[in-house]
């Protein structure tokens, strides 16, 4: 084990501490994007590269750190990770123009890769499989609460101070989390291997010249410069699937996906993240602008989502542990395909008592997904290959809102334009129901997307079965 067995539970304390932590920080910084954009004279379009290069850079160090944290042990990894987003968020305080707050940003980002690419690792390694989706649920509660307090703690801090102080915030909760992992874990276990170096920068090549050409996709349109950073991403991809066959020590192993319940597993955390991020996008301008609620009253009705994630994620982590953990998983995936399907029935006129309970219902059934998708995903893989696989699942979770809020905005814009006979970039206030129109086309694809994902665990549940028994 990772974690001395009298210790692993504070071990699991730090783990949920940095969770904590980087989702309160993530929620936060969205709520202060127009405040910042203002104190430092940049436009808000450009704010906005504080999101995605934060997404672009932590996506594209997963594997290599999850790599780094099989071959020198994930333990030291997650402590070396969470030293660095704390030195980020210090750096990120300091109010020393938009260039420093960018570096700010890039080097939290890294700690965080470092991080979240070993948790669930550390978590895998330390806990046997009969308490394994508790530990994961626990996380899952703290992330949780992390979504929950961030646009009320960001509010709150803006309302008394200014918004470097926001950034310090991390400071006290990085302490407590580094402070318990120095005390409850060891550093693992090294193995003797070398490093993939060709194969990490090929594949950070591929993933950000691929974000990036996403991004500026989303406001330019296919130009010379968007498709020549298509076109190497795609090159860097090719590249990095040639050298993966005849690397000895290859940074991501294709072999791991030989393993159908992983690869099946990864899937689903894919095909589910990419439709809960068709919600986050579209939500805020349907209750904002289609119905004309106030920042206030929309932000505590989108907090109902996180808010069910806190109380059923504990719940699906302990049913995975009692019942087949697939099907535990498959159950939470039907609860997300009624709640995306729910929201197609939404108009102009819908009662915000039908918002609710739709939700709620989505609410609920990502809580009692996650745990058990986690458990499952990490259960299957080698004990050798713990960090490649955690950040394999990082990955796909990241993927999947990358490409779901690219998806979502790309309908739905496409949508409104195509009934207008002209492009359309915003909210068409004169014609709300265009907005509503591409809305329901968007959830509608969300809802495939999540039906897919039914499926494929579906197919994973007898073999969840047999897994366990031969185990």
């Amino acid at each position: 084990m990772e974690i001395a067995a009298s210790k692993r539970w504070w071990a699991l304390t730090a783990l949920g501490f940095f969770a904590f932590m980087t989702n309160l920080d993530g929620s936060v910084v969205s709520v202060a994007v127009p405040v910042m954009a203002k104190s430092l004279a940049v436009p808000a379009s450009q704010m906005v590269w504080l999101t995605s290069v934060y997404l672009i850079v932590l996506t594209a160090l997963l594997l290599p750190f999850g790599k780094l944290g099989d071959l020198i042990g994930k333990p030291r990894i997650f402590k070396w990770g969470t030293a660095g987003f704390i030195l980020g968020s210090v750096m990120a305080g300091i109010d020393l123009g938009f260039a420093f707050l960018m570096v700010g940003r890039i080097v939290q980002a890294t700690g965080a890769a470092m991080t979240l690419a070993n948790t669930y690792g550390i978590v895998t390694a330390s806990f046997p499989a009969r308490e394994r989706g508790k530990a994961m649920g626990f996380v899952g509660t703290f992330v949780a609460l992390g979504s929950v307090a961030g646009p009320a703690v960001g509010g709150m801090v803006l309302a008394v101070a200014e918004w470097p102080v926001l950034f310090w915030i991390n400071v006290p909760f990085g302490l407590v989390a580094l402070g318990l992992a120095l005390w409850a874990m060891g550093n693992g276990r090294p193995q003797q291997s070398a490093f993939d170096w060709l194969g990490a920068a090929a594949q950070a090549l591929a993933i950000g010249a691929g974000f990036w050409s996403l991004n500026l996709l989303q406001t330019q349109g296919l130009t010379p410069a968007v498709l020549g950073l298509l076109i190497t991403a795609a090159a860097a991809l090719l590249f990095f699937w040639w050298w993966d066959h005849r690397s000895q020590n290859s940074l991501m192993p294709l072999t791991i996906f030989h393993n159908r319940l992983f690869s099946m597993g990864v899937l689903s955390v894919f095909f589910v993240f990419m439709a809960q991020f068709f919600t986050t996008v579209l939500m805020p301008f349907y209750l904002e602008d289609a119905l004309g609620l106030g920042p206030g009253t929309a932000g505590a009705l989108l907090t109902l989502y996180p808010l069910m994630m806190v109380f059923f994620a504990p719940l699906g982590g302990v049913m995975a542990d009692r019942y087949n953990t697939a099907a535990v998983a498959l159950s939470g995936v039907l609860l997300i395909a009624l709640g995306s399907a729910g929201y197609l029935l939404l108009g102009l006129h819908s009662s915000l008592w039908a918002f609710v309970v739709i939700t709620v219902m989505l609410g609920i059934g990502s809580g009692i997904f996650q745990s058990p998708i986690g458990d499952l995903v990490m259960s299957v893989a080698d004990s050798t290959q713990l960090g490649v696989a955690g950040s394999v699942n990082a990955l796909a979770r990241n993927l999947g809102m990358v490409a779901g809020t690219s998806a979502a905005t790309t309908t739905l814009f496409t949508r409104m334009s195509t009934l207008a006979g002209r492009r359309i970039t915003t909210f068409p206030a004169a014609h709300p129901a265009w907005f509503i129109s591409g809305m329901h086309l968007a959830m509608g694809i969300a809802t495939v997307l999540v039906l897919a994902a039914a499926v494929v665990l579906g197919l994973t549940v007898p073999r969840w079965r047999v897994f366990r028994q031969a185990g």
